[in-house]
Formats: C-alpha cells, sequence, structure tokens
C-alpha cells in the first residue's frame, strides 16, 4: 500500500513540474529576425549569419532547453510521427545553463547551420531570398509555441521584427536612426522621454514645475492636519465613552459635569511613566543591607623604591 501512494505522488509531482514546463514555455515567442547579414552583429567566432531572437514574455525564468526551432514546413504533416519531425528539427541541448532566459529577456540563436558550434548555433539555414517559416516547438515536439513567415526579399541587415517585445504588430527595421536592428534587447527603445520634453518646452523656465510642487506639499500637509484632527476626536469619543463605562455612567450630561474622559495630558503623561518604570524595573527599590567591600590596593614593583636602578651611596 505504501508503495502505491509513494508511487502516486511521483507521478503527481512529475506531471505537475511537466505541466509547469509547459506553461512557461508558451511564453516564448520569436520575437526578430534578421536574414541577411552582411555589416551586422557578429557570432562567436566573429562571423556573420542570419539570426532568430526568441523573447521571454513572462515576469520568471523560462529554460528553452529541449524545445526545437526549424524552418522546415514539413512538420506540419499530422501525418507524421513525433519521432520523425524530431530528427528534422534543432534540439536545443540540455545541458547549456545559458539556455535559461531570465524574466523579459533575449536570447540569440545563429541559422549558420553548424550545430556543431555550440548551442545557439542551428542545423539550418534561412533563404536569403525566398519567404522563411520558422517555427518554435515544445519539448514534447507536438505543441507549437510561435510560429512566424518573414517575408521574401527583405534588404540586406534590416530585421523583421516585433514593433513591440512580444507584440502581434511585425515590423521591417532598419536603415535609419529611428528604426535600427536589436539584437538581444529591446525591439522599442525609448532614446527620450517625450513627457520630459514637452514638459521642457510648454515650461521653460519652470515656473509652472514650482507651483505645482508647492500645491502638492501644501495639499499634502493639510490632508495630514485634516487627519490628525479626524483621529484626535475619533480617540476623545473613545476616552469619554471608555470613562462613562468604568464609573457606570450612561447620561451624557452628568458625564459632562464631571468631565469623564477630559484629563490633561500631564495625567496620562504621568500614567505612561509610572507604567515604564513598573515594566522595565527601573523604580527606586529601598535595601536595609548596606556592604563595605575593603579596598585592595594593587601592587606594582615598578612603583617600589626598593627596585630603584640607581644606589645608595655608601660613606
Amino acid at each position: 500500500m505504501n508503495k502505491r501512494k509513494t508511487g502516486i505522488l511521483i507521478v503527481l509531482l512529475a506531471a505537475v513540474s511537466l505541466s509547469s514546463y509547459g506553461q512557461g514555455a508558451k511564453s516564448l515567442k520569436i520575437n526578430e529576425v534578421l536574414v541577411k547579414n552582411t555589416e551586422n552583429f557578429q557570432d562567436n567566432y566573429g562571423q556573420r549569419h542570419a539570426w532568430i531572437e526568441i523573447f521571454n514574455t513572462s515576469f520568471a525564468s523560462v529554460d528553452i532547453k529541449s524545445c526545437y526551432l526549424t524552418n522546415d514546413k514539413r512538420v506540419l504533416d499530422p501525418n507524421l510521427s513525433v519521432e520523425e519531425k524530431e530528427k528534422i528539427m534543432y534540439s536545443i541541448p540540455k545541458s547549456d545553463i545559458l539556455t535559461d532566459i531570465p524574466p523579459r529577456q533575449h536570447l540569440l540563436f545563429w541559422a549558420d547551420g553548424m550545430a556543431n558550434r555550440g548551442t545557439f548555433h542551428l542545423n539550418f539555414k534561412l533563404d536569403t531570398i525566398a519567404s522563411n517559416w520558422i517555427a518554435l516547438y515544445d519539448a514534447n515536439g507536438r505543441t507549437l509555441i510561435d510560429s512566424i513567415t518573414v517575408p521574401a526579399n527583405i534588404p540586406a541587415n534590416f530585421s523583421y521584427a516585433r514593433e513591440a517585445d512580444g507584440k502581434s504588430k511585425w515590423v521591417i527595421k532598419g536603415g535609419s536612426d529611428e528604426s535600427y536592428v536589436t539584437p538581444e534587447t529591446n525591439n522599442l527603445t525609448q532614446d527620450k522621454q517625450e513627457k520630459v520634453v514637452g514638459f521642457r518646452k510648454h515650461d521653460a523656465i519652470g515656473i509652472g514645475m514650482s507651483v505645482m510642487a508647492m500645491s502638492i506639499v501644501f495639499f499634502g500637509l493639510i490632508l495630514l492636519y485634516l487627519s490628525f484632527r479626524i483621529v484626535g476626536a475619533i480617540s476623545v469619543k473613545l476616552a469619554k465613552r471608555n470613562a462613562m463605562r468604568a464609573h457606570g455612567i450612561t447620561d451624557l450630561k452628568e458625564a459632562k459635569e464631571k468631565a469623564m474622559g477630559t484629563e490633561s495630558g500631564e495625567v496620562f503623561a504621568a500614567i505612561a511613566l509610572a507604567l515604564h518604570e513598573y515594566q522595565d524595573n527601573v523604580h527606586d527599590i529601598e535595601d536595609t543591607i548596606l556592604t563595605i567591600n575593603r579596598v585592595k590596593r594593587n601592587y606594582s614593583p615598578w612603583s617600589s623604591k626598593i627596585y630603584t636602578l640607581r644606589q645608595t651611596p655608601r660613606k
């Protein structure tokens, strides 16, 4: 019976881990593709090849290991088995720690057809003339995570990318300072703050900013004043009600005549001080026993006259 429970627990844990992995892999998107690379990014061998950028859209790290990248449309054939599909796709190795993509970050793969050069070098190339279909499959070899079709005849060193990371709209980037290729970085780069530029345009001297800042400060002070007044009034009412309850008084007129709950601040301060002294044992305690210890003077040969260096002269 125990073995059966253990087996069920192991199966459940494996199912949970696989489901969580699959859910994480679904957050991966093909983000940017550059087909013809003559003057763009170089790989770790100092060569320029086509590249494919993957973006992690989630706010948690996702490991892309065991997933598949391919540009072969034969994998869309429903008659192919999973084993046959895996043979014509590039399987991302499991042993590389760099396949773990941090939250909202990118990972670059080189479509150079030289998989023997490392984890991020694919076993296929991209067509520089015709259109390219690129797909990312899950580790099971069946689930399609993301796919795109790169248009044909994109100019050299221009990329086909999402307008913003993970978004659905695709654009051709490159050739200008405002639309440039962005391997391993955000597709939409904020080079300037539009709000700051607009504010500076309409308020060059800064008078509006000063008035706004001072207004916010005074408004905050007024809110604090009102808050303290309200809290103080509530506290006074509670103190009066507790005092009436303690003395068994229900008539508000009688409580007002006896000034219930209107003790001065000195009274509360004295009570608080007494409680503090009582809890911390700092109040005076008289003791009838008087102990007198004899003070022992420390002896040092350095202060003794019998050890002086000067000898007494003889007569």
